[in-house]
């Protein structure tokens, strides 16, 4: 009698377990949708990690036609160059060495 209410109990623990596992992710949206047209939108639709979209968006931009990019107004600030005299490498290492340690 006891090992069957450890069976069930075990069962009723697996199931919670699964219904559980099951949650975890959360919903896509795409439920409802043909298996073979659910996993292809779920990767992509064929489309290569973006490229094409990112292509599509090059090329429109190289084409001057969206007058929101302007390279000479999104430009940065130019960095005025080091002179090599201030912030050049030290001549020579000067000594770690202390005055305690030279008494030793």
């Amino acid at each position: 009698m006891r090992e069957e209410a450890d069976e069930r109990e075990v069962r009723e623990e697996e199931d919670a377990a699964a219904a559980e596992a099951a949650r975890i992710g959360g919903r896509s949206g795409m439920e409802g949708m043909d298996e073979a047209a659910r996993a292809a939108a779920e990767h992509g639709g064929g489309e290569a990690e973006g490229f094409e979209e990112a292509e599509e968006l090059l090329a429109e931009q190289a084409s001057h036609g969206d007058s929101s990019v302007d390279p000479l107004r999104d430009a940065g600030e130019a960095e005025e160059e080091r002179n090599p005299a201030v912030y050049g490498e030290a001549d020579e290492v000067e000594s770690t060495e202390s005055d305690d340690d030279a008494e030793s």
